[in-house]
């Protein structure tokens, strides 16, 4: 099992803006993206191919972006037919503010 990410592997995931912004939209996928033949937004979460054309970079981009996001573990990846479907990590994202917290906090 890999070893957990650190605080500042984490923060350096979200320190590209369009990583963050990837993040924000898919933590909120009905607001951001379109309902899909394949795959419920929420329960699924949202095709690679809907992050490109919104983000509006090249699909090897936008999965390297993917790769590191899922690295820091803020992201989960799921495979249905040819297309890759990545949502949020509610509790790592929960877990990683707290411990930011607890690291920067009075």
């Amino acid at each position: 099992m890999p070893a957990e990410p650190s605080t500042l592997d984490v923060l350096k995931a979200l320190g590209n803006e369009n990583r963050l912004q990837i993040l924000k939209w898919v933590l909120s996928p009905t607001e951001h993206f379109p309902a899909q033949r394949d795959g419920d937004l929420v329960e699924d979460g949202v095709c690679v191919g809907f992050i490109t054309q919104k983000i509006g970079l090249s699909q090897p981009t936008v999965t390297s972006h993917m790769k590191v996001l899922a690295e820091a573990k803020l992201v989960t990846s799921k495979q249905i037919k040819n297309w890759v479907f990545y949502k949020p990590d509610r509790d790592q994202i929960a877990r990683v503010l707290a411990q930011l917290g607890a690291e920067i906090g009075p």
